[in-house]
């Protein structure tokens, strides 16, 4: 499997939830406050819009899109997710199919070595995808958590394990502190029994646990003291509680489910 298959299949998995669902249904609050089920599709749609802009067309990246989040940096997603959402649900299904589908031919078609825009730093067309995996399947968790549906894990969550090691530093900056110097080692179990590493094995400061809660946890979709995660040492242990891997800033997290919390 290549990363871009991973990603259309990320796509299938929350399409499916959501492809049956009378209109109505697409109003159902999630779990991010004030966002619906429609806001959740219609922010990947608007993602993968500005992604393939960025895939083909630097230019207009950096005039109509970058420049509209460098003056308005806390509200131009959300806007752009309630004029989404205000959108007829089966128009809004279609278009993301449409985009979603040109997004993953043109980032497979990108010449290695090629640097695309983005609001941070430039990326690979292959970390681009696994942005999107990260993205798409975390979005998906908040749609099935609306619909009380559980929906299995895959071994996809290695890419959404990956850039959550990835991001470790970002997490750091976002909240105004200085990255540890050393490197972590992170160790986990995808679902199919598989471990994953990364890191250093002599690292001082590890952490452990199923690639899923880690998955929850670098996405902030649950709360650190409902994840069953390991942390050796006093700058993981630090990090395990402002760990994101998407932009923007710091995430709020999302309240525990434990009785007490």
């Amino acid at each position: 499997m290549t990363i871009a298959d991973d990603l259309r299949a990320e796509y299938t998995a929350l399409d499916d939830l959501v492809a049956d669902l009378p209109a109505a249904e697409w109003t159902r609050p999630t779990p991010a406050v004030g966002w619906t089920i429609a806001h959740q599709v219609g922010h990947v749609l608007w993602t993968d819009r500005v992604s393939l802009i960025a895939a083909t067309d630097s230019d207009r990246f950096a005039s109509d899109v970058l420049a509209v989040g460098v003056q308005d940096t806390s509200g131009f997603v959300d806007a752009a997710a309630e004029v989404e959402a205000s959108r007829a649900p089966a128009e809004l299904l279609a278009d993301w199919r449409e985009t979603r589908t040109a997004l993953v031919g043109a980032l497979v078609a990108v010449p290695d070595g090629v640097r695309l825009p983005w609001f941070g730093p430039p990326m690979s067309a292959p970390s681009m995808m696994t942005a999107r995996i990260m993205e798409t399947w975390a979005h998906g968790l908040d749609v099935a958590d609306a619909l009380g549906v559980d929906v299995e894990p895959t071994d996809r969550l290695r890419n959404v394990a990956h850039i959550g090691v990835r991001t470790r530093d970002f997490a750091y900056v976002v909240n105004g502190r200085t990255p540890p110097v050393e490197p972590f080692r992170v160790e986990l179990t995808g679902p199919s029994g598989e471990l994953w590493t990364w890191g250093p094995g002599d690292a001082a400061n590890i952490v452990r646990g199923t690639a899923l809660h880690f998955a929850e946890l670098v996405t902030q979709r649950r709360a650190l003291a409902d994840l069953d995660l390991e942390f050796v040492g006093d700058d993981a242990a630090q990090w395990a509680s402002i760990a994101q891997c998407f932009a923007g800033p710091p995430g709020s997290g999302r309240a525990s489910v434990k009785e007490g919390h």
